[in-house]
Formats: structure tokens, sequence, C-alpha cells
């Protein structure tokens, strides 16, 4: 078979790996050879990430889109897009949703993979519909989870639900949490293949155990002909295969491939660059845990559990939070652990580790889940909980809650007059205070240059590895430095 990539550096990689906080200048150098190296779709940002830009760093989420978008030209451009909200948990209304996928389309990016681990299948439709008619791709996705309630006909039937849609070129499976394993894709991949006719299948698994790369080879062996890999500083671990190590794998069963391996070294190199200056992580080949089949916790969030708990000063109760997660799962009626879902269950169990009352506190969305509004649960909600949940004070009000439809032109009667859709679905979505923030700030960042810190530390680096050196010379048009080796001797400075 032919085999096409989907590359994930921009996106998961940097996502799973740094939390999303990847700016404009630290892909600058890469971005050439990403748009030369042949993949099928590059997946590029989400919500998620212009959250973080703004937030953290002041910068223009939109602007940091444009850079990418225009480093990239030739290529299918990919963004993921849940259902029913665009930024946090809340419910976003429809013309928010629309509006957002049509401007993201006409920035560029214009392939949409759509998600709902609750499978309501009639929202994602509607969406799909939308995007259809904007002039983009809906990708809709099938979300694996590990639970006593979805098996394999469950996700097949979805699968050949979705992959009946008009606008529907491809579909997409995901494993989030990285908890599928080979005997499981020999039955699941498969069955879904065959549920779904002779649409291109997609396959998008976290290399959390250790075992992607195996449900990869069973993926060709049921005839999926789309991978999703990143570059290899941002790739395995809690991230994704890397690009490097499935295009030999590919070739090896005999598949072809159009990526050009020559690109691989300065992507690689870029990121690899880049973590060392800013102080991030670099994608390792992950230690096999079977802790990951129990508690499920998609990689990316991990780290806002531990910083959960430091906030309370009980960093070293994780295991305690890693062992309630489970039980909280069955007690919600076994949601699939990814976004939001998973943020629900592991606030949850830090409430219940933390106040050691459990459901004595219950966040707001967890009220909303229990009550159907984000979509039909799976299995039913455990009668002692929901009793509990529904006990608290806001349930009441929680209970009376219907979904917010306003119509675009309410919606954009609330802000000053002309404000273009980029600025008006910022403010609507976050906050004024943050835009007002971001546009005080100026341009973003694009200047690939690294940190001073980095070059004195290379530097560095040169002279220990030849400690016979007594001088360094560096220069360059304009510019000449000599550094000398400081004397030991008591009389010279």
């Amino acid at each position: 078979m032919h085999i096409e990539f989907v590359d994930q550096t921009l996106r998961d990689g940097q996502q799973s790996h740094w939390g999303m906080r990847m700016r404009a200048y630290e892909a600058a150098r890469a971005l050439p050879h990403i748009a030369r190296t042949g993949f099928r779709v590059v997946d590029l940002t989400g919500a998620g990430m212009f959250t973080v830009l703004l937030r953290e760093y002041a910068d223009d989420p939109w602007a940091t889109t444009d850079f990418l978008v225009d480093g990239l030209r030739g290529n299918e451009l990919r963004s993921g897009l849940r259902t029913i909200s665009v930024i946090g948990f809340a419910h976003t209304p429809e013309c928010i949703i629309d509006l957002w996928a049509q401007t993201l389309i006409k920035h560029g990016v214009t392939s949409f993979w759509l998600y709902d681990c609750l499978f309501d299948l009639p929202t994602m439709r509607r969406l799909s519909d939308v995007i259809t008619a904007a002039g983009g791709t809906a990708v809709p996705a099938v979300m694996y989870g590990l639970t006593g309630v979805h098996d394999d006909a469950f996700f097949a039937d979805k699968a050949a639900e979705m992959a009946s849609w008009p606008g529907t070129r491809t579909l997409y499976v995901e494993d989030a949490a990285g908890v599928l394993t080979p005997e499981r894709a020999r039955t699941l991949l498969p069955a879904i293949r065959t549920a779904t006719g002779s649409i291109p299948l997609e396959l998008h698994c976290h290399a959390t155990t250790g075992l992607a790369e195996h449900n990869y080879i069973e993926g060709l062996n049921a005839g999926f002909t789309w991978l999703h890999t990143a570059s290899r500083p941002m790739a395995n671990g809690v991230s994704l295969p890397s690009t490097e190590s499935m295009a030999t794998i590919v070739q090896a069963l005999g598949h072809t491939h159009s990526l050009d391996a020559s690109q691989f070294a300065p992507v690689a190199e870029n990121f690899a660059r880049a973590a060392r200056a800013e102080g991030r992580p670099l994608g390792q080949v992950a230690e096999y845990d079977p802790r990951v089949y129990d508690h499920q916790v998609p990689g990316g969030m991990m780290g806002t559990l531990r910083n959960q708990l430091a906030t309370h000063g009980m960093t070293e109760r994780l295991p305690q939070v890693l062992d309630e997660i489970p039980r909280v799962r069955r007690e919600l009626g076994e949601p699939i652990m990814a976004t939001p879902f998973s943020q629900f269950v592991g606030i949850q169990a830090v409430l219940n580790v933390v106040t050691g009352d459990r459901y004595s506190m219950v966040p707001d969305e967890v009220v909303h889940y229990v009550l159907g509004h984000y979509g039909p649960v799976a299995a039913p909600v455990d009668d002692e909980v929901r009793d509990r949940v529904l006990s608290g004070p806001q349930a009441a009000k929680i209970g009376a809650w219907e979904r917010p439809r306003p119509s675009l032109a309410e919606v954009r009667a609330r802000y000053a007059p002309g404000m273009s859709d980029e600025e008006l679905l910022l403010r609507f979505m976050t906050s004024d205070e943050e835009v007002d923030r971001m546009l005080a700030a100026g341009p973003i960042r694009t200047d690939p240059r690294w940190a001073a810190s980095t070059i004195v530390s290379e530097v560095e680096d040169l002279i220990a590895e030849r400690p016979s050196l007594t001088s360094v010379d560096i220069s360059r048009p304009g510019l000449s430095v000599r550094l000398r080796r400081a004397s030991t001797g008591a009389d010279t400075p």
C-alpha cells in the first residue's frame, strides 16, 4: 500500500511535551523543511494553543497561525475541534463554533478533526455540514477508550455512520490515552475497516506505553493508510511515534510513502535546539507501565494533575489520585478518557483526595455531565454518586440550564461596531483584559535567533571538550570576540 503521513510535530507533539507553549519563532527554522517533507496533512493548531499563547505570552494567536500557515504553503493544514465547545469546557453557542471554523478556513486552516467522546453524532454531523459548506474538510474522529461498555461493535457502528456523511473524505481513529494494545487492535481495527467500506482511515496512537508502533503495524495490516507521527524530539513518550521510525517501518513492511527523509534532520535539530533554549523536555521512549491501563490519563493531562496537587502542597499524593481516577471513571459511567471528560474525572479525583470526603466538592461541569448536558452518558452513573452530585447547592440551578443559542448578530451587538471576527472570537471566549494585554504587547516575535544564554552554554561546552584550549576566537562581519582562559596564578587576574 501507499502510506500517507500526518505530521503532528506542531500540534500534538508540542502539546504533549510542551503543554502547547510553542511560540512562532520556535518553529520558524523548521517550517520550510516540514513544508517540503511530503506530508499528506500537517496538524497545525487548536483552541488550546490559542488560549496558551494569549494567556501565557500575550502573543496574538491569529498572527501566530498566519505565520505558521505562510511557512507551510502548499500543505493541507488541520485543526482539532470539539463539537459543543471551543475554548474551555463550557458550552459554546453554535454561532461562535461555526464562526471559529469559518475564520480558521479563511486563514488557511481548512481541515478539521471533529471529536466528541460521548459520540453525540447528530451534533457532530451538524458541524461537519457547516465545515463542508464553508469549503473545509471535516474528519470525524472515533475516540478509543478502554471501558466495559465500548466494544469493537460500538466503535465500528459509530465509524460506519460517520463514514456515510457526505463531507467525510477520511475517518480518524485516536487512542489519546495510549491504552490500545496490539491484541485489541487486531480485532478493533479490522472491524472498523470492514464497517466503513473503502474510505481512507487514519490512525493516531499515543506512545504512552511504548506500544504505538505495534498498533500502527496492526493498522497497516487492517488496511489503515494514514499514520500520525511527529519529529523525533517531539515524539514518543506521551506523544506519538516518530516520523523517522515509522517511515523506516513502513518501508521494511514493503509499503511505500512520499516522505523526503532528507528533511527529517533539520526539523529535529530545530526542535531539539528550541527545547534546550527554553529548558523544555524532549521526547523519550516510554518505559512500560501497566498502571496506565487503570487510570488512562492522557499524557498532556499528567502535568495538570501535578500542578493542582502542588497548589495544595500535596504533590506526594499523586499516587492516591491515580488510584482514585479509575474509581471515579467507573462511577461516572466510564467516559472515554479524552478532553473534556478526562479532565472532569481527573479534577473530581483530585478533589476527592484533597478533601478526604468523596464528592463533597463537585465542579459544575461534572454536574452538567451527570445531567446529560454534554451528551449521552455511556453507562449509568452510580446511583449513590448521582444522588450526592445532584444534592449540592448548584445542582437545582444547573438542572434548569439550557444551552445558550444567541444569533451571531446578538453576539456582535455586545461589542464595538466593526470589530473583526478574529478579535470578536478572542474576546467572547477569553476576556477583554487578556485581549487588551495582547494588543498592547505589539507584534509577535518571529525572529528565530536563540537566547544569548544558549550561545554561552554552547561555547562553554566547546571549551570543556578541549581542556588544552587557551583561547577561542569568534568572528562574523562587523563583530569579533576573543575569549582567553584565565590564569590560575595568584598574581595574575
